[in-house]
Order: structure tokens, then C-alpha cells, then sequence
């Protein structure tokens, strides 16, 4: 076996394409190809290979701002990187030990996938992601409500008897309503929010507008007499479901409760595998029951106090939180 780097982006979306698990939104490399081009980092690649065949991938980006390579393609948010389910593919533990021992020593990367954890001893849990598996519960959302103490039930729908009250509709795929959520998300957050960053947004919206030309794209709104109080926007990729960022209007406070039981409960109603809310917890999370799935991270940048897994990544830019 060899190892080499490739820098060349036609050539790493070969790999990628050959070597590159398609399990959840971020593997497509279409996505990851959106925030490329908008970020513009220089791809890092190390290649495996055996006999020239490729058995293994790295793919780094050197993020110039904050002097290391992280994940392809390093978008970033505050300095750290956003997209989730990272991965390190390769034909055997020993390939990927090897393409991390060659990984330069300023690299960091973060939401990896436990199957690294499980080869890599120095990964360490980076934070807790959320998903509910709908087969878990026959696809039945009484089911799963079910699992609920009487006391949460009751409080829960003594909040949404309230919108219902005020006239709350939900509506699916109003595309203009993008446009709203990020002003909402900007007006409440200010440089908090991930769209603050104009390479961020334009990478976003471009993720967007990819999804919604594969008829993935999800637009989920809940209108109360007319007006909008929430947005959510999530895709669809071979049968799971990601939330991906919302807003909300804060006139209507509790409304994040009423937007994810809907995606709870269209999620068990479209037979999905899985419906991810991603990383961060706010403490909603928890108690609606969903299934913690831990991230990881792997750091040769010795930065460990920038880079603390002690304090969460501040994801109050989805209207989950």
C-alpha cells in the first residue's frame, strides 16, 4: 500500500464517488461541493491505495483563517466546521490508522462517524447528535407518543391547543418562505447566526438549491392567521430525513414545539429510517425522547482549549432550539 496526496477537486470527486459511504445528506458530494465553491478552500486529499487502486480517503481542506485542515470542505462557523457524519472510508482499520498517522499535524476533525471512533484510540466524543428511527416504532407516531409520561403528554398538548386556537396551519414546500427564515434567523441572532457569514449563506443556499432541484428539499411552515411563526427547511437522502436550520417569529413563543412534532410525525408518516435534528441539545431534545447518536473529533492541532469538547457548538440558529 501507498499513500499520496491528491489536490486536484475533479480527481477528488472521483474518489469520493468511488469510495465515499451514501448513507446521509452530508455524503452527497454535491452538498459538500456547494460550500466548496462558495468557501473556496484548497483540497487536501490522502489516498490509499493498493496496487492503484484506491482502498482509503481523507479529504481535508486547508482552512487559511484559522491555520488547519479540517474536514472537506471546510465551511465554517466561527472558525469550526458545520457539516456533520464526517467519515475517514477505507478497506480496513489499518488503512484508516494509516491515512490518519499521515494526516499533517496541524488537522482537526470534528462529527466523525463511530466507526472512526472505533479504529482511531485518540478520538473523543465532540458532541451528541439527535435522530428518531421511525421502524423502531413500526413507523407509528401514537407509538412513539406513547413513550411519553401523562404529565409531558398533557403539557405538550395544552401549548398546542393554543396555536390551534390561533388559527395554525402547517404548509410544505412555499419556497419563498426561505427567504423569510433567513431574515428571521439573522434579525434574532445577529452575528450569531450561521448566515451572518456571506460565504456560509451563499454556500447554504446553494445546498438548497441543489436539493430542491432533486425534489429533496423540504420546506416546512407553520402560518398562524396567515402570518408566518415558523420555518424549518430539511432534505430527504435515500430514505432519511435531516432538519437543517429554521426560524421563528418570536411573537409566537413555543411554536418551535408545534413545528417538531410535525416533522415527528410526517417523518413516521413518509416511512423514513431516520429523522436527524442534528448535534446540540437545548434540553428539548432529551425530553422528546430522541435517540442520542455521539460525534467524535481526532486533533493534532494540540489546541485543546480553543478547541474544548467541553462547550457544545451553539446551534441556537435552528429553530429546534
Amino acid at each position: 500500500m501507498k499513500l499520496r496526496i491528491c489536490s486536484d477537486l475533479e480527481e477528488g470527486r472521483r474518489l469520493w464517488q468511488r469510495l465515499w459511504p451514501k448513507q446521509d445528506v452530508f455524503d452527497s458530494w454535491q452538498i459538500r461541493l456547494s460550500f466548496q465553491e462558495s468557501f473556496g478552500r484548497p483540497p487536501h486529499f490522502v489516498v490509499a491505495e493498493t496496487l492503484s487502486r484506491p482502498v482509503g480517503l481523507l479529504a481535508l481542506s486547508w482552512i487559511d483563517e484559522e491555520a488547519y485542515y479540517g474536514c472537506f470542505p471546510g465551511e465554517t462557523w466561527q472558525g469550526k466546521t458545520w457539516m456533520e457524519q464526517n467519515r475517514i472510508p477505507a478497506m480496513s482499520h489499518a488503512i484508516r490508522r494509516d491515512l490518519w498517522e499521515a494526516a499533517p499535524s496541524n488537522t482537526l476533525l470534528r462529527y466523525l462517524t463511530s466507526d472512526v471512533a472505533t479504529t482511531l484510540a485518540e478520538a473523543t466524543i465532540d458532541e451528541v447528535g439527535y435522530v428518531l428511527r421511525p421502524p423502531e416504532f413500526a413507523y407509528s407516531f401514537d407509538a412513539y407518543w406513547d413513550t411519553f409520561s401523562g404529565k409531558s403528554r398533557k403539557r405538550i398538548l395544552h401549548e398546542l391547543k393554543k396555536f390551534r386556537a390561533m388559527g395554525c396551519s402547517h404548509h410544505i414546500n412555499e419556497w419563498d418562505d426561505i427567504d423569510w427564515m433567513f431574515e428571521m434567523n439573522l434579525a434574532h441572532f445577529g452575528h450569531q447566526s450561521y448566515f451572518h457569514d456571506p460565504k456560509f449563506l451563499k454556500g447554504f443556499e446553494a445546498m438548497l438549491s441543489f436539493s430542491a432541484q432533486q425534489r429533496t428539499l423540504r420546506v416546512i411552515t407553520l402560518r398562524i392567521k396567515g402570518e408566518r411563526a415558523a420555518v424549518d427547511v430539511g432534505a430527504v437522502y435515500r430514505n432519511r430525513y435531516t432538519v437543517l436550520a429554521g426560524a421563528t417569529d418570536s411573537r409566537f413563543p413555543g411554536i418551535a414545539k408545534a413545528v417538531n412534532l410535525f416533522h415527528l410525525k410526517w417523518g413516521c408518516r413518509q416511512r423514513f429510517e431516520q429523522i436527524d435534528f442534528l448535534s446540540g441539545d437545548f434540553g428539548w431534545k432529551t425530553r422528546f425522547r430522541l435517540q442520542p447518536r455521539p460525534l467524535y473529533q481526532v486533533n493534532k492541532t494540540m489546541q485543546d482549549v480553543f478547541f474544548s469538547t467541553e462547550t457544545p457548538k451553539d446551534r441556537a440558529d435552528f429553530v429546534a432550539a
